[in-house]
């Protein structure tokens, strides 16, 4: 029991979370409980040179600005890091692995809070076609058109669990269809998740070209397709593809995956990374 706003009740995990949000500086900010669970994770500086001046956490904070309001790094607030240091630390980050173990580390967290196994045997997969914003240059990786939501942009094919949480995803054209945006998906696994045998999809990766593909790189895995009734009118909640919609809708809620702003797909798929991490540190966190 402790003393809290003038009353005397019982202090849940839950009661100190929402207690240390409400003392941070920007809603985006990490709590001392979400830093602790991804500090001992991030790399060390390098031998020799100066020391590192840099507050990493600070550093994290300023990623998660970026994140979750979707501001323009030029416009990062002034008692955050600069903006080079942000993108610096980020595109480091991105290329030497530390999102991606970050990432798998508290997905393996969230299965053994949940009480299940590391390595899931069920998975569901669907695609979000995202509007492309206005950019040029010589270095940006193509869009496309996606005839079927008539939308100008790329294509974020996520991969997830039976609990919501992303396993794996991609980021390519939008012109590329499910089937085979669904391939590059399954087959950048690299093994992974070896206990995975169902795979949950929408109509759009049924077929016999979809299916062959699957054997030559997950030979163990079964797909099934989950269809809309015929009978159906309105909004109507289907099986299993509830789940990654769901989660699709989550991953949202961070405004710089509103719509198509970076240039690289390994850029979209690094922030894509970034707003799995902050909900699985939520979810660990109890907020």
């Amino acid at each position: 029991m402790e003393r809290f706003g003038g009353a005397w009740r019982t202090w849940t995990a839950e009661n100190r979370s929402r207690y240390d949000r409400s003392r941070l500086r920007y809603p985006s900010d990490v709590t001392d409980a979400e830093w602790a669970l991804i500090a001992g994770m991030i790399p060390p500086a390098k031998r020799g040179g100066n020391a590192r001046t840099v507050d990493l956490r600070e550093v994290v904070n300023g990623l998660l600005y970026v994140l979750g309001t979707g501001c323009q790094w030029r416009a990062i607030p002034k008692d955050l890091p600069p903006r080079s240091t942000l993108h610096g630390y980020f595109m480091r980050w991105e290329w030497d692995g530390t999102l991606e173990r970050i990432h798998h580390a508290l997905y393996v967290q969230c299965r053994e809070q949940a009480g299940r196994e590391t390595s899931p045997t069920a998975a569901i997969i669907d695609s979000q076609s995202v509007k492309g914003a206005e950019k040029g240059g010589a270095s940006i990786d193509p869009h496309g058109y996606d005839g079927g939501k008539k939308i100008k942009g790329k294509k974020r094919h996520v991969l997830v669990d039976t609990l919501g949480l992303m396993l794996h995803a991609v980021v390519h054209s939008a012109g590329l269809q499910d089937r085979d945006g669904g391939v590059l998906v399954m087959a950048t696994l690299f093994g992974m998740f070896p206990f995975l045998r169902k795979l949950y999809a929408d109509a759009g990766y049924q077929g016999p070209k979809f299916q062959a593909a699957l054997k030559r790189v997950l030979r163990q895995v079964q797909i099934q397709i989950v269809r809309r009734s015929d009978t159906a009118q309105g909004f109507a909640v289907l099986p299993r593809r509830w789940i990654v919609e769901r989660t699709i809708a989550w991953l949202n809620r961070c405004r710089r995956l509103a719509k198509d702003w970076e240039n690289l797909n390994r850029t979209a798929l690094a922030f894509l990374r970034l707003a799995s991490i902050r909900l699985m540190m939520r979810r660990l966190c109890q907020h």
